[in-house]
């Protein structure tokens, strides 16, 4: 598996993964196996490369570290206290022993593991050879490190106390021990001892007085001692006379690098300083971050020419930092191990780290910028690039994370606590199949509901593909677009009221037309500029930009508020769905308007006779207008005009017709009161009445049924319009001749047209002036004055 810090990958090659937040669970990743006929399960990790078979101990590890030729790998651990080499030509183990008591500290003797020297936590010190055990003495204190120094055959041990032990594996004696001695504070012990390679000198890290001394092996006596500035490593907060250890500050790990001028010093407090032996103040210093003591530091050299010279490796039991010794600040990458750390080895000139920790796996991770791989692995190369081109499947493919609300839902909540539910973060990871089937059992009708979906994913998807109508866009909308044309619509209607209310002003003053029209341009002017001068849009209005163009501000239109708020809107889109109408869909909908109002039509005609309030009734509540919305049913309004109508009828009272008295007495109904159709069927019968009683003689006007006129007329010989050929014509038939139809009292001129000859009918006063009051039970036509718009 791989871990991005800086741009670095990290590839655990052996062991746990390393923690992080992108690592994986351990319950997910590790998996136990049991093989045949045994009962003892192997676990197996995803993700992982084993590059060393058996690469473990039964209960956790202690030192690591790899022969001087690289051809083996040699580590201490527990329980039981033993020893384990393995063979790394053959990436796997070689053999183990087990010891009397725990492994504290151990230097290889020679190239290769045949030959070692080992520091017991009981103080005894072990040498083995290529056959095992072979010699076993004791040293006076507790010891704490080991070194060999191969020029004098003797080997070091550093123990509680101010002095440090020499045994000589030539002489096969202890030789005089060396004394440290310091005026200003008191040494608690030696934890670590330093031998330069390349000339020797001894360095020793002193606890108490946080100071490293140097010893030259030759005039065995101290050089020089170097003090730590505390004043900057130990926080002041530290409360000496509660935890007075607290306070004390001593050197944890010691490394020389090869060039014999630069030391790296580890503290009890976390950092790591790094001195020049030519000057006593350090030119670099890094913070772990986690203040626990420095377990391993180390100098890389002869690494890739991406890292460069000069990397410095530091590691307390938390974490792992690389770091170029001119940048501390910046890591160059850091692994955080799934268990504490005991110690760190750099296999040398490789990319290979090698650790020691709290756990049964011991960790190998390999850095491929770091260096290149050891040649006994270097197929490892190879595969960190397949690794690096292979897409990452998804482990959690098998796992569903479900909320404790979710859970609850489900009836899942009663396995809280049991191996089939893995808390992780503020959920559980249950099992795919168990959660399936739950989720069925839960909801009966999930799969119904899961089928109506996709389908209508699908045809929505089909749709999209349809040529829609074209809206007029709002520039800077890009969410709520239907609030922004509903505010642009309201706008729109608030600017014409006002236009409206200055026109109405206007009319009032009685202005005259062609001033009106002119001051209403210069009006539109005015409001023009008062809207540019006034408040400013909630469109343009920089305060609510963000609802307009961010996502998180978007309406949710299938919220249950939004449908309390707009029941029309939520109704419309049930009929129509959140998209717009296509032009196909557009054509089928006005079709089946025409189609519908015609059946509509054809059977109100024809029903129209045998329909009652109760079909009626029936119509109304079985159309639902929100189903098929810009349609109407024929029916149901009928029914609500023919009701309206008998309301009418009986709330508002009407004038009686009264019948009108002729000239003769008779009663007559083409009267004031009289329709014009009434009116109309009177004349036309009293003509034809008149016609069949009375001859017809000249001058007589009659009127035809269907409302024609028919009139014949003799020009009178008194008339001035009379021709002077009908004088002549009626000289001829004698100047006392009368016309026979002559009638007393009655006087014709021109056109047939007479005057006389009826009786003289009483009018009365109101009909002469008109009516002085207002007509009672009407309705009044005033209402239905037109306004004006």
């Amino acid at each position: 598996m791989a871990l991005d810090s800086n741009d670095v990958k990290v590839y655990t090659v052996n062991g746990s993964t390393a923690g992080s937040s992108s690592s994986l669970p351990d319950w997910l990743t590790r998996k136990r196996t049991a093989a045949k006929g045994k009962r003892a399960a192997k676990e197996h990790v995803e993700g992982t490369i084993e590059l060393i078979q058996g690469f473990e101990f039964p209960e956790a590890s202690n030192k690591v570290k790899t022969t001087p030729d690289g051809t083996h790998a040699i580590a201490t651990g527990t329980y039981k206290p033993q020893i384990r080499v393995w063979d790394l030509d053959q990436l796997t183990l070689k053999f183990e022993r087990h010891t009397d008591s725990e492994n504290v500290d151990f230097v290889m003797l020679s190239d290769d593991w045949t030959k070692s020297i080992h520091l017991q936590n009981d103080r005894t010190i072990e040498l083995h050879t290529q056959g095992g055990f072979h010699y076993r003495t004791r040293i006076p204190r507790f010891g704490r490190s080991l070194a060999y120094h191969s020029p004098s055959c003797d080997a070091l041990f550093s123990a509680s106390g101010n002095e440090v032990y020499r045994l000589n594996l030539e002489q096969g004696r202890f030789m005089t021990p060396f004394t440290l001695e310091d005026d200003e504070d008191d040494i608690q012990g030696v934890n670590t001892i330093d031998i330069n390679p390349a000339h020797q000198l001894f360095a020793f890290g002193v606890d108490g007085n946080g100071t490293v001394q140097f010893w030259d092996p030759r005039s065995r006596s101290c050089t020089g001692i170097l003090r730590l500035p505390g004043h900057k490593l130990v926080s002041p907060s530290f409360d000496h006379n509660l935890d007075p250890s607290a306070s004390r500050l001593g050197i944890t790990a010691l490394a020389s690098r090869p060039d014999g001028l630069s030391y790296a010093v580890g503290t009890t407090t976390g950092h790591t300083l790094l001195y020049d032996i030519r000057t006593t103040k350090p030119y670099a210093m890094k913070d772990q971050g986690y203040g626990l003591p420095i377990k391993s530091v180390s100098w890389i050299e002869g690494g890739s020419r991406i890292a460069g010279d000069g990397m410095v490796l530091s590691a307390d039991k938390k974490v792992i930092k690389i770091w170029d010794r001119n940048t501390p600040s910046v890591n160059f990458t850091s692994i955080n191990p799934a268990s504490d750390l005991n110690d760190v080895h750099h296999v040398p000139g490789s990319g290979l780290l090698l650790t020691a920790n709290e756990g049964i796996q011991m960790s190998t991770y390999y850095i491929p910028q770091l260096g290149p791989a050891p040649r006994w692995a270097s197929f490892l190369e190879n595969i960190t690039e397949e690794l690096e081109d292979q897409t990452t499947r998804n482990v959690y493919e098998d796992f569903k994370f479900v909320e404790r609300n979710e859970l609850q839902k489900l009836g899942l909540d009663h396995l809280i606590g049991t191996p089939a539910l893995k808390p992780y973060m503020h959920g559980y990871f249950v099992s795919l199949k168990l959660y399936d089937t739950a989720r069925v059992i839960a909801n009966p009708f999930e799969y119904a509901e899961h089928r109506e979906r996709m389908i209508r994913q699908k045809l929505d998807k089909l749709a999209e593909t349809r040529i829609r109508t074209s809206t007029k866009q709002i520039p800077g909308v890009k969410v709520n677009k239907m609030l922004a044309e509903k505010i642009q619509k309201e706008e729109e209607r608030a600017r014409k009221r006002e236009e409206r209310k200055k026109r109405k002003a206007q009319k009032d003053v009685g202005e005259e037309k062609d001033a009106m029209d002119v001051d209403e341009d210069e009006d539109e002017e005015q409001a023009g500029g008062e809207e540019n001068d006034g408040p400013t849009s909630v469109l343009t209005d920089p305060r609510f930009a963000k609802v307009f163009e961010d996502p998180e501000f978007e309406v949710d239109v299938n919220s249950r508020e939004y449908a309390l708020l707009n029941p029309s809107s939520v109704a419309q889109r049930k009929g129509f769905g959140d998209r717009g109408k296509t032009a196909v869909e557009e054509e089928e909908e006005e079709s089946d308007k025409m189609s519908s109002n015609g059946l509509e039509e054809s059977d109100s005609e024809s029903d129209e006779d045998n329909s009652s309030d109760s079909s009626d009734a029936g119509e109304l509540s079985k159309f639902d207008p929100r189903a098929r919305p810009g349609q109407k049913n024929i029916r149901a309004q009928e029914a609500y005009n023919r009701s309206k109508q008998q309301n009418r009828a009986s709330n508002v009272k009407l004038v009686p017709m009264r019948p009108q008295t002729g000239a003769n007495g008779a009663r007559t109904a083409a009267g004031k009161d009289a329709t014009f159709g009434q009116r109309r069927a009177h004349s036309s019968g009293t003509s034809r009445l008149n016609a069949e009683k009375r001859p017809s003689r000249p001058g007589k006007v009659s009127v035809a049924e269907d409302g024609g006129m028919e009139m014949s007329w003799v020009p009178s010989a008194d008339s001035p319009s009379q021709s002077q050929e009908s004088k002549e014509g009626s000289n001829k038939r004698g100047k006392g001749s009368k016309l026979q139809d002559r009638r007393k009292g009655v006087e014709r001129f021109g056109a047939g047209l007479e005057k006389g000859g009826r009786d003289p009918v009483e009018i009365a006063e109101s009909d002469r002036k008109g009516r002085t009051h207002r007509r009672q039970g009407t309705r009044s036509g005033s209402k239905n004055a037109f306004r004006r718009i």
